[in-house]
């Protein structure tokens, strides 16, 4: 009789530590695991900012997946998901077509510009290794550019990002680090180079304790980063934002947008009920009258039912989806109950460069400066712990802690 097959469509958090978990739940007799991904290589989707502003190098923002996931108890297949067939049990991929008993959806996100006009055209996005590249790559061009130019435009130096959430915030702080090395190697005045933060709320940072927003404003803006709060952008032109009533434009040579992701556009390919993107799950993470279904990490909506709306949809809590998949795969292979996921809020810590963050912590107690930073550290060394051990936290974490 054959073994039943569980694929997992994406090793992103959520869809690696899946991986992960099952081999340590299931023994070898028990099921044939398969893991979907694009590339061979995994990556830190919250270090991608500081790949983007060329302060960490991209390598050590990824790691293999055969480095951390063992081929010979897991098959491997780089390959892109085209659409789920869910009637057939089936998945197809761009060179291929594979089979499922059990199905893990958790292929990550995608740039959501909310319409925005000439959004998606003319801005880059911080979506992956690659997209993070090429805006360093182009920051460092525009400052190389205007060293070597006859005729100088200081709008060139300006770095223009939409969107004052946890990643757009976490880059410009990056930035304000980035910003004045390039202005010293390229023999630049720093006062010509400009950082600007544009917010359509009334804050940045929304979800945030209004003392810890405080603080990181005066951080950013103590270190040149202009921020512009409850500016609505109308377009994004070749070379400018378009905000406000008024139609104010801002122009800049750089322009980036980290003003929301919305869930793969395979979800709603194959049929599945989206709201803002993402699939609403039940309790126990499978997909809507799905019984062998599981849909985690940024492409699930997980309620809280206490408050009533999702829980954020947060690197934490896609390494807790891995836990709950993983126990609910487990027992309907062995017939054993599922159990509802419970999210274990442990806090949530922003950096604002490489020495200064901001944050709560376990029972909403609040750090800020090196101690935060240092705890954001201890948060990113302990995702690479829990993914490959001691053994990649040596290799690729941040060993620095102040």
């Amino acid at each position: 009789m054959a073994k039943p097959k569980i694929v997992v469509l994406g090793a992103g958090y959520a869809g690696l530590m899946t991986t992960r978990r099952l081999t340590q739940k299931l023994g070898p007799e028990e099921a044939e695991i398969v893991l979907v991904n694009k590339h061979n290589y995994h990556y830190e989707t919250t270090w991608l900012h500081e790949v983007a502003a060329g302060t960490r190098n991209q390598n050590q923002a990824r790691t293999m997946i055969s480095d951390v996931i063992n081929p010979n108890r897991v098959s491997l297949i780089y390959d892109e998901v085209v659409e789920v067939k869910k009637e057939e049990n089936r998945v197809v991929l761009k060179n291929s077509d594979i089979t499922y008993d059990y199905l893990v959806i958790s292929l990550g996100f995608e740039t959501n510009t909310f319409g925005i006009k000439g959004m998606e055209k003319n801005a880059f996005s911080i979506t992956d290794i690659n997209a993070s590249r090429m805006i360093r790559e182009h920051i460092e061009y525009q400052f190389a550019k205007y060293s070597t130019a006859a005729k100088k435009n200081d709008d060139d130096l300006t770095i223009l990002v939409g969107g004052g959430g946890f990643t757009g915030i976490e880059f410009v702080g990056e930035l304000a680090e980035k910003v004045p090395e390039l202005c010293k190697k390229y023999d630049i005045d720093r006062s010509k180079a400009r950082i600007i933060n544009v917010e359509a709320a009334p804050r940045i940072l929304p979800g945030f304790n209004e003392d810890l927003v405080a603080y990181a404003k005066k951080s950013l803006q103590d270190r040149g980063v202009e921020i512009r709060e409850g500016a609505k952008i109308s377009e994004c032109k070749k070379s400018s934002f378009v905000i406000g009533d008024e139609g104010e434009e801002i122009k800049a040579g750089t322009i980036v947008w980290t003003g929301g992701v919305t869930g793969s556009s395979v979800l709603s390919k194959s049929g599945f009920e989206i709201t803002k993107g993402k699939v609403t799950v039940d309790s126990d993470l499978r997909a809507p009258d799905e019984e062998n279904i599981f849909i985690i990490g940024d492409c699930a909506w997980v309620m809280n039912k206490e408050e009533g709306r999702p829980f954020p949809p947060t690197a934490q809590a896609a390494i807790q989806h891995a836990d709950t998949c993983s126990s609910n795969l487990k027992a309907l292979l062995q017939n054993g109950p599922l159990e509802e996921f419970v999210f274990d809020n442990k806090g949530t810590v922003a950096s604002l460069g490489s020495k200064d963050a901001m944050g709560t912590v376990f029972d909403d107690h609040l750090l800020y400066g090196k101690q935060a930073s240092a705890m954001k550290k201890v948060i990113d060394n302990r995702s690479l712990f829990l993914l490959g051990g001691p053994k990649l936290v040596l290799k690729k974490g941040k060993m620095r802690l102040l």
